[in-house]
């Protein structure tokens, strides 16, 4: 039968150390035996629980430095290099060494530490790296493996060959796939039983959506001042999120009674179970590892999508302002059409994207008197006074005539560009 892991820790934070081994090493043995790193672990850990990662390494630089800046409450320099016989400081200016030592020499001399003092300094170190493990997740460059969704149905729409290898045939394709998604919702039962004993949590209500959450203690942040940034958790029927205690301060959430609360609750759960989700993506799939290079890198996560009917597709989802770096990398036109939610979507990135029959014409945000607006640039000049007809307006900013979209009306106006209707 298949090995069934179950690591087991106790409140001593050092041994972490163990488990960040384990999981290191799981993930390099899915790397070599299926060539996917999730394969191992089986999302058993999280990002934050390899030590040895690029995110704990660059956290162990930024523990040093403030370290030596005197801004950490765990422990001060000196009595860190007292109780570690680490050296730290050069001999000539006192300054920090150049060389520090390595993450593995560190997590080795802190296991002696008393666990008082190894808890310290572990809850200010894992803030750090969390810090950088947030900020990649939030830009979408967090790279932890292949991730999975999970659908009733997947339906293709369209399938575009980008590159054939020339030595095995293999194909490197683009997908566009419509998948039937059904959430699955935690019921309010569960969410006590998850969560009754914790300490800080709150019944949460926001103002404006009506929407509900349950406010649970999440790990704490360090910025690169040493400064402790509190995080909280929002617990969502069908899912989470994590949220800075200024940012929540300022937001609508607020704290709501037991009882309307659960009605809340079991209101959303009844309108999650009885909905199906339809979204479309568009995937890079088939051979991915000699092109890698050349998708856009505004996503590097790799996932598989699997229906109940047993179909997987394995690749990278290319986000809509990504076709056109796509279609140069590869050198082809696309054959795939965006829809004029996408095109919207696209337009809000900072490059732009380019408006379907509009030829020469991109659509892009700018800023005008503060406010975002979406922009026509490059467009015919003949066909000024069409687009003004369909919804757009222009304005003359710095004695030059400037077309744009209203942003309640985009995706209508850019369906109508698209088709061409009435276009002279």
């Amino acid at each position: 039968t298949a090995p069934i892991f179950r690591p087991v820790t106790t409140d001593c934070c050092g041994e972490r150390r163990f488990i960040s081994t384990i999981a290191r090493r799981l993930d390099s043995l899915g790397a070599l035996t299926r060539g996917q790193r999730q394969t191992g672990g089986q999302n058993l850990f999280d990002p934050a629980d390899n030590l040895e990662s690029d995110y704990a390494k660059d956290a162990l630089g930024q523990w040093y430095h403030l370290l030596y800046l005197g801004k950490l409450a765990s422990v001060s320099l000196g009595e860190f290099a007292r109780m570690t016989g680490l050296k730290l400081l050069d001999d000539e200016g006192g300054g920090l060494l150049e060389r520090l030592p390595p993450i593995q020499r560190w997590l080795n001399r802190l296991l002696a530490l008393r666990i008082g003092t190894q808890n310290a300094i572990f809850e200010e170190y894992l803030a750090l790296i969390q810090a950088r493990i947030d900020a990649a997740r939030d830009a979408g460059t967090l790279d932890i493996g292949v991730e999975t969704i999970k659908a009733e149905r997947i339906v293709q729409l369209h399938e575009q060959i980008l590159r054939r290898d020339p030595v095995t045939g293999a194909e490197t394709r683009l997908a566009r796939l419509e998948l039937h998604r059904r959430v699955r919702a935690t019921s309010f039962a569960r969410l006590i039983e998850l969560w009754s004993g914790s300490d800080g949590i709150a019944f949460l209500k926001n103002g404006r959506s009506g929407r509900v959450a349950l406010r649970v203690p999440s790990w704490s942040i360090l910025d690169n001042d040493g400064q402790s940034i509190r995080v909280w958790e929002l617990v969502r029927p069908a899912g989470t999120e994590r949220i800075r205690h200024a940012k929540l301060a300022d937001s609508n959430w607020e704290v709501a009674d037991t009882a309307s609360f659960q009605a809340e609750w079991d209101a959303e759960c009844a309108e999650i179970a009885a909905r199906v989700d339809i979204q479309v993506i568009n995937i890079a799939t088939g051979l991915l590892l000699p092109v890698w290079n050349r998708l856009p890198d505004d996503d590097v996560r790799v996932w598989r999508i699997s229906d109940d009917a047993g179909n997987s597709v394995l690749g990278r989802i290319v986000s809509p302002s990504g076709f056109e770096k796509l279609s140069q990398a590869f050198g082809v036109t696309m054959a795939i059409s965006l829809s004029a939610a996408e095109v919207v979507a696209a337009a809000r990135g900072s490059e732009g994207v380019a408006i379907p029959g509009l030829a020469g014409a991109r659509l892009q945000r700018s800023y005008v008197n503060d406010q975002a607006r979406l922009e026509v640039k490059g467009f015919p000049p003949e066909k000024r006074e069409w687009l003004k007809s369909i919804g757009c307006f222009t304005e003359i900013i710095s004695y030059k005539t400037r077309l744009f979209v209203p942003t309640g009306r985009a995706e209508e106006v850019v369906n109508v560009i698209a088709q061409g209707s009435g276009s002279p």
